[in-house]
């Protein structure tokens, strides 16, 4: 699955981000699922089991009964050519399986070429930084009771069914987990609300869930393994670190504040008054848009395939006399750089720059030769 399309489908992207996103759940049965679920098999799963020293007892996992399996339990500690670490032991691991533990792969969006590409054309749709995570399940056993995800997830069945059950209860728009509850499980139980919805997941069928949603699962009549993409896209609180970077480039931001005491504190509130406005300009500005789109961008890591012994060419450029535009937007923190070297390679500039669009870089470079700024050496 290469395109939001091919997750999707028969859904459009169009009707999707209309009726769904952010709304209300979504079920896609298979179908004609067979690229969906190629996402993963048994066998691939296996086989990235059977690489123990890529799992750490935070990425691997064992849930039994709804409680989690202290990593004490299934993990030791085995010494490396780079010191001791502790990490899962296969055999443990899999005695807790046979009894019926779900096994939880974490991190995994850069394990296997579907996966990564699912969850790269994810990050750039949602403009979100992506994890995903493997559930592993046996028959009549529950790994999670009811519960929300702070992020919008999209979970795809590969092997086995799954029965979700979805309760009308949402969170709304929760970034953080509630403090100062003693029992969370309880605690969900007791405002999740009533049975919304049973979805009976089979291989290729896709369910997407906006964050807040109360669900639970569990396997049917045979293992399960499906895997979930959560997708972190940023929100306001991003907005007050940015402003404060910004601002403090702003002598009076840097001024000290006025006595309350002073004027029965008439001068502090001007002031206060006087750089929400300027806060307010920030905020509204073609400048501040660019960073929050810059930081957005670096939320999506470029994807690379390393095809060794073949090394990629690399494509040089210098600078003529020829008088350069003024660029505009993210793309001009690159070109800036890029025209103040004496020789420089497009791709060195696409890796350097990754908060700017590959696009946009390859575009203005483009511009650039055509124009007379720029000629490959």
């Amino acid at each position: 699955m290469r395109t939001l399309d091919d997750l999707l489908h028969p859904i459009t992207p169009d009707r999707f981000f209309a009726d769904f996103h952010g709304r209300k759940p979504l079920h896609i049965p298979a179908g004609e699922g067979e690229p969906k679920r190629a996402l993963l098999d048994w066998s691939t799963f296996n086989g990235l089991l059977n690489q123990p020293s890529i799992w750490t007892a935070q990425s691997l996992k064992l849930v039994h009964n709804t409680q989690p399996v202290p990593p004490e339990r299934y993990c030791r500690t085995v010494q490396t050519q780079s010191g001791a670490v502790f990490r899962p032991d296969p055999a443990k691991v899999a005695l807790f399986v046979a009894d019926g533990a779900s096994l939880i792969a974490g991190d995994v969006q850069d394990l296997t070429p579907p996966i990564a590409d699912l969850s790269s054309v994810l990050g750039r749709a949602f403009a979100a930084s992506m994890g995903a995570n493997i559930y592993c399940s046996f028959k009549g056993v529950q790994a999670f009771g009811a519960h929300f995800d702070l992020t919008d997830v999209f979970a795809v069945q590969t092997e086995g069914e799954k029965l979700w059950r979805i309760y009308e209860n949402r969170a709304d728009a929760p970034v953080e987990m509630p403090s100062g509850v003693g029992d969370m499980r309880r605690w969900f139980e007791q405002t999740r609300g009533r049975l919304q919805a049973e979805v009976m997941m089979r291989p290729g069928d896709v369910l997407y869930l906006p964050r807040g949603c109360y669900h639970d699962a569990l396997a049917q009549d045979a293992a399960s393994l499906h895997v979930t993409f959560s997708i972190a896209s940023l929100y306001g609180r991003i907005i007050f670190n940015l402003l404060e970077q910004a601002a403090m480039q702003d002598p009076a931001f840097r001024a000290y504040l006025p006595s309350p005491d002073k004027d029965g504190g008439r001068a502090l509130q001007q002031h206060l008054a006087g750089l929400g406005q300027k806060l307010a300009q920030l905020a509204a500005s073609s400048a501040f848009r660019d960073e929050v789109a810059m930081t957005q961008e670096r939320l999506t890591p470029r994807t690379h395939r390393f095809t060794l012994p073949e090394r990629a060419p690399l494509t040089r450029y210098s600078r003529t006399a020829v008088m350069a535009p003024l660029y505009a937007g993210p793309v001009a923190h690159a070109m800036h750089w890029a025209l103040s070297q004496h020789v420089f390679a497009l791709e060195d500039l696409i890796a350097q720059f990754d908060f700017v669009p590959e696009s946009d870089i390859r575009a203005t470079v483009d511009q650039a030769e055509k124009s007379g700024v720029l000629k490959r050496v």
